[in-house]
């Protein structure tokens, strides 16, 4: 919960190493601080400035005042932050010198900074969700997908079709005030025209968007292949650690197996899963043929293993049609039981009967592996369709966002089937509705449209002469 905006608000920001940053925000920021100082701050403008600070008898220590004053601020507020070397046992002795220094200084809520700023119109409600996931952020993809809101590229694309709307919403309404006056502001076809572009771009906004409840998860590579393909190693092998027991026995792996793999440029969750086959031989093949197609179909990308040692392929290629995922990196295993020159024509072999790139790679020698890795870095960025080259516009859309625009297009939808009916105030009503649902992307609740109707209605028609 957010707590009286009167009152300032002390909390540490960041421990990094020997780091350690204090924040203060609110009206008696500034003189809260130079109470526990060994010299006086006085009225400082916006800048840095060096100090000595004296949280607890007989302890000084040097640091660096961040001084933003209201209301170019981060939470709009006065806002000083504390940076010094040291441990959090001085951070808390800091803050604890900082709350006994005013009556009205409290510790601050989890969120409250953020809170204050979208409370004091310094960010919309979008984008203080994504400060959460930029501090919760694990990796280049989560980063990235939370920098895009942070961004406020949503919110621009909302508000630009919010306009849109409005325009046709208050030629809508000025044709129902006045339509006695024998006065067209817009015809019903010309508004239902321009409500088919607004539904198209909302549509194409859900169509083209990432789903960030997706982005922001750690990405999912699946290793498949028939049994004794050597997948079980490979996830060994890439993981640095023992995770699946290996065994020259066929269908060892009955489960699925996962463990974190870093990446170049993230990290995803790497999962070897039962060997597939055409044909069970039983219930316990069939639940764990089942268990496996269904982690890979919902894997981002596969990497699909094929002995390099054998010599007969049928039984493979067959498997390979069980597997549903759309990105499919092969790999092929067991390259170090291969000669160079034979390895060489057998991956030519493999490629055609495939019809894909392979990489050899061994389990035992590690040759291979990096290669490998780099092949799967490049799908998994592919796939998120997040902090690729080329993808900056796309926007990003929690699941709040999806249903906030799924909204405003069945509003519209309905407003343009009433305009057809001749329902034209009905249709201003579910306009209204759809405006709100957009609105909510930025702010709880929507807003109240009446001033911004009237403000289009009597600015561009000159009503009343």
């Amino acid at each position: 919960m957010v707590g009286d905006l009167n009152d300032t608000i002390v909390a540490v920001a960041g421990v990094g190493g020997a780091r350690v940053i204090v924040r203060v925000s609110g009206d008696a920021a500034l003189g809260v601080c130079g109470r526990v100082l060994a010299e006086p701050l006085g009225e400082p403008a916006r800048g840095i400035y060096a100090r000595r600070i004296r949280p607890a008898a007989g302890l000084e220590i040097d640091v660096r005042l961040y001084v933003f004053r209201a209301p170019r601020s981060y939470t709009g507020q006065d806002v000083v932050e504390i940076h010094f070397a040291g441990s959090r046992v001085v951070a808390e002795a800091v803050v604890t010198a900082l709350l006994e220094a005013g009556a009205a200084v409290r510790t601050a809520g989890p969120g409250e900074f953020t809170a204050r700023a979208y409370l004091n119109g310094k960010m919309d409600l979008s984008q203080a969700e994504a400060v959460a996931e930029l501090v919760a952020g694990s990796n280049r993809f989560q980063l990235a997908a939370a920098q895009r809101l942070l961004a406020g590229r949503l919110s621009e694309t909302a508000a630009a079709l919010r306009e849109q709307m409005l325009d046709v919403l208050s030629l809508v309404e000025a044709a129902l005030d006045f339509s006695q006056e024998n006065i067209e502001f817009i015809t019903r076809d010309q508004a239902a025209g321009r409500l088919r572009r607004v539904r198209q771009a909302l549509a194409q906004l859900l169509a083209g968007s990432i789903q960030y409840e997706a982005a922001v998860s750690m990405p999912s590579v699946g290793i498949a292949g028939a049994p004794n393909a050597g997948k079980s190693s490979l996830l060994n092998a890439l993981l640095g650690r023992r995770r699946s027991i290996v065994s020259q026995r066929p269908r060892t792996t009955r489960d699925v197996l996962s463990g974190p793999l870093a990446l170049g440029r993230g990290q995803c969750v790497l999962f070897d899963c039962a060997g597939l086959v055409v044909d069970c031989e039983g219930i316990l093949d069939e639940l764990a043929q089942a268990a496996a197609i269904g982690a890979l179909s919902h894997a981002d990308a596969v990497v699909f293993c094929v002995d390099a040692s054998k010599g007969e392929y049928a039984e493979d290629l067959r498997v390979r049609a069980l597997v549903g995922c759309e990105r499919v990196i092969y790999a092929a295993t067991k390259a170090d039981l291969v000669d160079g020159g034979t390895l060489l024509s057998r991956l030519q072999m493999l490629e055609q009967r495939f019809g894909g790139a392979f990489t050899a790679v061994s389990a035992i020698s590690g040759d291979g592996l990096e290669a490998l890795k780099a092949r799967v870095d490049g799908e998994v960025v592919a796939a998120s369709r997040v902090a690729g080259d080329g993808g900056g516009e796309t926007v990003v859309l929690t699941a709040r966002h999806r249903a906030a625009v799924s909204d405003a297009t069945e509003d519209i939808d309905r407003a343009m089937e009433e305009l057809a009916d001749g329902r034209d105030e009905v249709a201003a009503m579910l306009l209204r509705s759809a405006h709100q649902s957009l609105t909510a992307i930025e702010a709880p609740g929507g807003g109240n449209i009446d001033e911004q109707v009237l403000s289009r209605i009597f600015g561009r028609f000159c009503i009343g002469k």
